[in-house]
């Protein structure tokens, strides 16, 4: 019996949470094209016969303009001597970047073997695949490369094999039907969130975090009552959230509460309200609070 934690980094939109839901078989952790879609440590549980890996999926390694942006890189550098083994993601689609090296000369630090996965490889040309992993290899140490694609699932079994080689002995952390530890209240503001994320451009989506303040289950109607608060940097970002007649929020609101309903197999009644926290990204206390 084999077990571990594997910390899965990269720069952001590589496809890092795209890989843990595809191999989870549903999903553990909200995707956009957004930057900083992820900003919190989602562990992800796999079992299988050899054992259970516990994937730890980050936010995506970027240049820091704000407080919340060192709170996340600190997240995926402090996570990096914590785990079994590191599995560092790039896009061989975009090439292996700036962005890459930098994140690898961190890599290059930290103590646990190190896995190369080029993910996107249904949608790039051979010779930059071979360039970026050429690259990468150049700036880092691997034990071995593992090439891949979320969307067709190519490559994650053999990617879960080359884990398998590289964990120590040791039992199940968690039962053997967890899918993820992390909170439900969380997961519920990440889908909110996601739903945001899809619909708004430029600055907004960087500036919305969403908090659930109160659930409350009504058991002779089978229906979880669900209120939370999304919050802004500013009146204007306000506006386009709610939109013109509070469409924007209506159609937010629509489509978490779908799959809230999905997730907890129960009818959801989903309250949204936003509210004006100015420029909490750039206050460290703040962003501790949200996050």
């Amino acid at each position: 019996m084999k077990s571990g934690f594997v910390a899965i980094v990269g720069r952001p939109n590589v496809g890092k949470s795209s890989i843990i839901n595809a191999i989870a078989g549903q999903k553990v952790s909200i995707v956009s094209d957004k930057p900083q879609t992820t900003r919190y440590r989602i562990r992800a549980i796999i079992n299988r016969e050899e054992g259970q890996i516990v994937f730890v999926d980050t936010p995506g390694f970027h240049k820091p303009v704000d407080s919340l942006g060192d709170y996340l890189n600190n997240e995926v550098l402090n996570l990096l001597n914590e785990v079994d083994l590191i599995v560092f993601v790039i896009d061989s689609q975009s090439g292996f970047g700036k962005g890459d090296e930098y994140l690898s000369s961190h890599l290059k630090k930290a103590k646990p073997p190190k896995i190369l996965v080029a993910n996107k490889i249904d949608a790039c040309d051979r010779k930059t695949l071979e360039s970026s992993i050429e690259s990468a290899h150049l700036c880092c140490d691997f034990v071995s490369t593992i090439k891949t694609s979320a969307v067709t699932g190519e490559g994650l079994e053999d990617l879960l094999k080359e884990i398998f080689k590289y964990l120590p002995e040791g039992p199940r952390f968690y039962p053997e039907d967890m899918v993820t530890d992390v909170p439900l209240e969380y997961r519920l503001a990440e889908i909110i969130r996601e739903k945001i994320l899809h619909k708004t451009y430029e600055e907004v989506p960087h500036a919305v975090a969403v908090e659930i303040e109160e659930m409350e289950e009504v058991e002779e109607k089978n229906l979880i009552k669900i209120y939370a608060t999304i919050y802004v940097e500013k009146d204007s970002q306000k506006g386009i959230i709610i939109g013109r007649n509070g469409r924007m929020l209506k159609e937010v609101g629509t489509e978490a509460r779908l799959e809230i309903e999905h997730l907890l197999s129960k009818k959801v009644f989903l309250s949204l309200q936003v509210k004006v926290k100015k420029d909490w990204r750039k206050k460290e206390q703040a962003v501790r609070m949200l996050y």
